[in-house]
């Protein structure tokens, strides 16, 4: 589990200031996963008090920038963030509810996949969203 500290370390090493919303926005992502930013805005209000939108935005952008939080932004959703970065993992996403839920690398090392034509790109990173219904919202759905 990543402690205050932990963060601090992470933004001095990205070269960026430690600084109270920083440090609030990366505990409100590492706390709830693929969290969209009215959910993070609203974990930081109550952690800060009076924070404005803008400047969470703000924030999640530097720390996406700096390589700390991954965004991402299933076909159809609003974007949303995560710690967990640089280990090229993909997605479920429930179609009825919504939910994330992170699943490892589907085959064999990073890139995962390979394009059967690269064009001429040096291939780092594949990213796949798998669709599909939650357990939840298959059993809800089931005839009783």
């Amino acid at each position: 589990m990543s402690t205050t500290s932990d963060f601090e370390r992470m933004l001095r090493t990205a070269s960026l200031r430690v600084t109270a919303p920083r440090l609030a926005v990366l505990t409100a992502v590492h706390q709830h996963p693929h969290a969209d930013t009215d959910t993070i805005l609203g974990q930081v209000r109550a952690s800060l008090g009076a924070v404005s939108q803008q400047a969470v935005y703000d924030v999640l952008r530097a720390l996406t920038s700096a390589g700390l939080l991954r965004r991402i932004q299933p076909m159809g959703t609003v974007a949303r963030y995560e710690t967990r970065v640089r280990d090229n993992h993909h997605h479920l996403v429930c179609r009825s509810c919504g939910v994330i839920v992170d699943v490892e690398c589907s085959v064999g090392d990073a890139p995962c996949l390979t394009a059967p034509d690269d064009n001429g790109f040096v291939v780092d990173e594949a990213e796949v969203i798998y669709w599909g219904r939650c357990p939840e919202c298959t059993t809800s759905s089931s005839p009783s």
